[in-house]
């Protein structure tokens, strides 16, 4: 049976383009995020996903709280119902949207990702367009301490996919994500921890080829060097004495409905 215009579609990268579409035509910013993210930026090695075994749950956004009443009135026009417990819970800083058609969830976060760390979007969704920027996309992978494998195999496909340097333009921004981990040791210790703990997945994955291992491993230290060299703030050196003795991160529980 053919789907309603105004339904959300079973395939997930149709029902992402005909959110932004819809998003795009009314001014409003909404960005991806999340493993859709991953795939529709990563056009030559998004195979690796499947490779991998990443299954595909959600379509996530990024927006401006400004335009929170704005995407409410998308979604629910577009075939989506607001998730009212999430709304009051939240206080406007997180909305989910309910798809009971192909049963899965839309979340948009507003402003800010707030989990094990925060990671601040204002000014930042005009960088890129479907997404959220590349170095966006690895902190909000990057930042979680209990880093699971489906962060791991997204985080592996967007280094191989693409370059580390000092600009945003299909580059993983390594002077930005330097600057923040020098300006906040907890921020740098889950980084630098994750980043090792991708590198030491590399082996285990038969899917890969050793050019893919070889590529990612290099990007990977070009990444810890850069954020290593950058210039540490007070407040990092101070933080730094301290070390592990004291819990760096937030604790975070997932959302289940």
């Amino acid at each position: 049976m053919t789907s309603r215009p105004d339904a959300p579609q079973e395939d997930f990268m149709k029902e992402a383009s005909r959110i932004l579409e819809v998003a795009k035509e009314r001014g409003i910013k909404l960005r991806l995020m999340g493993a859709i993210a991953f795939r529709i930026h990563c056009p030559t090695f998004g195979h690796l996903q499947e490779a991998l075994g990443r299954v595909l749950s959600d379509i996530d956004f990024m927006a401006y709280g400004q335009q929170r009443k704005d995407i409410e009135k998308l979604f629910e026009g577009l075939g989506y119902q607001t998730d009212r417990m999430i709304k009051m819970l939240f206080g406007g800083k997180r909305l989910i949207f309910i798809d009971s058609i192909n049963n899965r969830q839309s979340d948009v976060f507003f402003d800010k990702l707030e989990m094990c760390h925060d990671v601040d979007f204002k000014g930042r969704l005009e960088i890129d367009y479907p997404t959220i920027s590349l170095v966006d996309m690895l902190l909000e992978k990057m930042q979680i301490v209990k880093l699971n494998e489906k962060d791991i195999i997204d985080t592996i496909m967007l280094f191989r996919e693409h370059e580390v340097g000092n600009s945003d333009k299909e580059t993983v921004n390594a002077e930005y994500l330097a600057k923040l981990c020098a300006n906040d040791w907890g921020l740098w210790r889950t980084v630098t921890m994750n980043l090792q703990k991708v590198k030491s997945f590399l082996p285990h994955y038969n899917s890969l080829a050793e050019t893919d291992k070889t590529d990612v491993t290099t990007k990977i230290d070009k990444l810890l060097t850069l954020i290593e060299k950058e210039s540490k703030s007070m407040g990092w050196t101070m933080r730094a004495k301290i070390g592990d003795k004291k819990q760096w991160y937030r604790d975070v529980e997932e959302v289940v409905r």
